[in-house]
């Protein structure tokens, strides 16, 4: 199931969804040091997180996320259809050439409002790591509550065991821009 197969209009930035030709860019913006050190895997190269990405599971759909006219980032927005659990998560890399500037929170809110308004959820999950204070302190911002810690949720570029923060978000919560 995809999200959306038509762009998702920001205050700032529109997203796109992503196909073939954002490989290169998507590339760029995930090997960059100061991205890979939160998105990056111990196993798994920049080329093979690209290309799942651009060829996600059927309840996950990736955007672009465009500013004047450059792709500044990647945004994934992915479902929970079991009616006992229903629930979308969100997750986002901006290049760091364009932090900053308020483009993430603008994508987190198109996105958290589309999800909610347009496809009916009650609830929104995130989940950074636990010590990007940067990225908690924009979900926080934009009305996302601290669930809890989960202790080595995920393994680091390093190789070692790292916590995440979970973060959850109700239609109230969602803070206009």
């Amino acid at each position: 199931m995809t999200v959306t197969d038509k762009p998702l209009f920001g205050g700032k930035v529109s997203l796109r969804p992503a196909g073939a030709s954002d490989a290169t860019r998507f590339q760029e913006i995930l090997g960059h040091p100061e991205v890979a050190r939160w998105w990056g895997d111990a196993e798994e190269g920049v080329a093979e997180q690209v290309a799942y990405l651009l060829d996600a599971d059927d309840d996950t759909t990736c955007f672009a996320i465009e500013f004047e006219d450059q792709v500044a980032g990647i945004i994934l927005a992915f479902e929970e259809d079991d009616p006992q659990y229903r629930h979308a998560g969100i997750d986002i890399a901006v290049h760091p050439d364009f932090q900053g500037r308020g483009l993430g929170a603008d994508a987190i809110h198109t996105l958290a409002a589309f999800l909610i308004d347009q496809r009916g959820h009650h609830r929104l999950v995130i989940d950074p790591a636990a010590h990007n204070e940067a990225a908690i302190r924009v979900y926080q911002r934009l009305g996302f509550k601290p669930v809890g810690v989960m202790r080595r949720y995920e393994r680091g570029p390093d190789g070692t065991w790292h916590d995440g923060l979970l973060l959850d978000l109700l239609p109230e919560d969602l803070v206009a821009l």
